[in-house]
């Protein structure tokens, strides 16, 4: 907590909802996170490819971990409120209470998440379309985005549609039950939900997918407020919600942000100076940030609109202001290595000993690899071991919802070895993936020098080693881990009038921490390792074309 000579300083309040948990931060001006709390969040999964969540069980924890983190502090130093949280479909009745999102008809599930793919059909027949708004999400809808979400609802849930009040992006969902507004961020409505900053909602979409209905009310369920993020959001915080959070009343509450988004805005625009980074001196649009969590988000900006097949965008302002926006993605990163490890014969062996020894299974894994790897860079004891990573489709750049994982190389094996074996090859193959990205933004215009992680995989330095060495760009790691939570405070900072942009803000609060190089003659092995990655997909389609001939 701050010290009585602190009394000066001006904070802010960073909320995140992630996939499996809400997190506060109050964060000074210059960036640093002073105090952090985190709760978890529940999460049902009634039937695969079903993720659903509740609001309430959501705003709950977000009171929770806001009062924890700003006890004992001065009110009058609490300037802004920011939030960002996942890009999940929260829906509520007219009366604004929650509605159910489930067969069951369990009203407190009424948030589907981020990650569930229960729309295939629904998003395969939005594509087939090939309406001009496709344009814009790298010529493909995913499932993951909300169209898809809400045809399901209507032709799955007839009673709740016709019960609905608002559909909220859950960032909006959180800015309207602190303010009472109904405005939706712009970050939202254009990067999930098909909104141009030039010619807002495109009419002649909804109609032509069978979603007419909204047009007819000029678009009062999904929004027809839009707010640039960081834009102050009503009169602040409202009485009763002021109470819930144990902040002022009135405070400034600002539009949100994608959770991917804040982690964006809290790492992309850190000044490098002095640490001899390719994208020193050069613009912002030389830099990609990478949010790492339970899935990945690639997040590289232009100055003018960049089309890049399999990549969604471009957006305009949708991160930050005035610049166009390129989000590539892996759907499962952290939850892929979580999968992979904890799935493994061998894993109790391996938690017992991490125990023992008292560290965590994955820095435990980092060292067995050391011990093992005998005279070889760690990397190179994957030369007969390959892993093709899209267990849950791909997102980017292939937008192909039904690959799925492979693994070549197996053995009859089953041990502690096998298992840190099997984890290198699963981070490789992510890294892989991301060289994939950047080659299709490459090729479409962008030209990206330096790498940006933040989130909870850019802790794991086999992680970051491995994203240098195979991409061969240097990594910058944020001085906050929490990056994320920098982001949402940024937007408060930004609402509060305390800075004059948020490209101001981005200087002053993003701080780097260390980076991290690619070496160099490693680049031979990791070249054919990606020819191998690519012939991965090709066979699996080859597979599949001899199966489809039956």
């Amino acid at each position: 907590m701050p010290s009585e000579k602190q009394t000066a300083v001006k904070y802010y309040v960073g909320v995140d909802v992630g996939s499996a948990s809400v997190r506060a931060a109050l964060v000074d001006g210059f960036g640093t996170v002073v105090a952090h709390a985190e709760q978890p969040i529940q999460v049902w999964e009634p039937q695969p490819d079903h993720y659903e969540q509740s609001s309430a069980d959501i705003w709950a924890a977000c009171c929770s971990v806001t009062k924890e983190v700003v006890r004992g502090v001065d009110a009058s130093q609490i300037r802004g409120l920011g939030f960002d949280a996942t890009c999940s479909l929260v829906v509520v009745d007219k009366q604004s209470q929650p509605l159910a999102v489930n067969s069951e008809g369990q009203n407190h599930r009424n948030v589907i998440m981020w990650m569930d793919h229960r729309a295939a059909s629904q998003v395969k027949h939005i594509n087939a379309t090939q309406h001009r708004v496709l344009n814009y999400v790298g010529g493909a809808m995913s499932v993951e985005m909300q169209p898809p979400k809400l045809l399901w609802i209507k032709e799955n849930l007839p009673e709740s549609w016709e019960k609905v009040g608002y559909f909220f992006d859950l960032p909006d969902f959180l800015s309207w039950k602190a303010t009472g507004v109904t405005a939706r961020s712009l970050c939202t409505v254009v990067c999930k939900w098909t909104y141009t900053s030039d010619r807002g909602w495109d009419d002649s979409f909804w109609k032509m997918i069978g979603l007419e209905d909204l047009v007819k009310d000029k678009y009062e369920k999904i929004g027809n407020h839009v707010l640039s993020p960081g834009e102050a959001v009503g009169k602040g915080l409202t009485p009763e919600a002021a109470k819930d959070l144990g902040l002022p009343e009135g405070i400034a509450v600002a539009a949100s942000l994608i959770d991917a988004h804040a982690g964006g805005l809290g790492v992309i625009g850190a000044d490098v100076k002095g640490h001899n980074l390719p994208c020193e001196n050069q613009p912002i649009t030389s830099r990609l940030a990478m949010i790492c969590g339970t899935s990945s988000c690639h997040m590289g900006v232009s100055e003018t609109p960049i089309f890049v097949p399999g990549v969604w965008g471009p957006y305009f302002s949708a991160m930050v202001p005035g610049l166009w926006l390129n989000e590539g993605g892996q759907s499962a990163t952290g939850k892929l290595i979580d999968h992979v490890v904890r799935g493994h014969t061998a894993f109790p062996e391996l938690e017992a000993k991490a125990e023992a020894s008292a560290h965590s299974i994955y820095t435990y894994l980092n060292s067995h690899l050391d011990l093992i790897k005998k005279s070889l860079p760690v990397g190179f004891l994957t030369v007969d071991l390959h892993v093709w990573p899209d267990f849950h489709g791909n997102r980017s750049p292939l937008t192909d919802l039904t690959l799925k994982g492979m693994v070549v190389g197996l053995t009859l094996s089953r041990g502690l070895d096998e298992l840190a074996l099997i984890y290198l090859a699963t981070i490789q193959a992510i890294a892989l993936g991301t060289r994939h990205i950047l080659e299709a933004m490459q090729a479409a215009g962008h030209e990206i020098t330096t790498l940006f992680l933040c989130g909870g995989l850019s802790k794991n330095p086999l992680f970051v080693q491995m994203h240098a060495d195979i991409t061969g760009k240097p990594v910058v790691l944020s001085k906050e881990v929490e990056s994320v939570l920098v982001g949402a405070a940024i937007l408060g900072a930004c609402a509060s009038g305390d800075f004059a942009s948020i490209q101001e803000a981005m200087a002053k609060m993003g701080k780097i921490g260390r980076v991290v190089q690619p070496n160099h003659e490693h680049k031979r092995f990791y070249d054919k390792k990606y020819e191998v990655f690519l012939k991965l997909v090709e066979h699996q389609r080859e597979y599949r074309s001899i199966m489809n001939s039956l």
